[in-house]
């Protein structure tokens, strides 16, 4: 496993966890949630450099996402 597919992994758990935390959904809800979303779609295109990000940030891109139906940061 490359280092990016490692760092991907790590912020993928981590933002699964606040998920579960923040919105009360068991851990399965949690990570279909959060797989079948555009975030994730940008967290593992490498080239988009989202992985090197914390995972607050990917979290509040997801939230974002949640809220409004897509992205609002117009840097990815």
């Amino acid at each position: 496993m490359s280092r990016q597919e490692q760092l991907i992994e790590f912020v993928t758990q981590d933002i699964i966890e606040m998920i579960t935390i923040e919105q009360g959904l068991e851990y399965d809800e949690a990570m279909n949630k959060f797989y079948y979303s555009e975030v994730f779609e940008k967290l593992q295109n490498i080239e988009t450099g989202l992985y090197m990000q914390s995972p607050a940030y990917v979290y509040d891109l997801f939230k974002d996402e949640m809220n409004f139906g897509h992205i609002v940061q117009a840097e990815i």
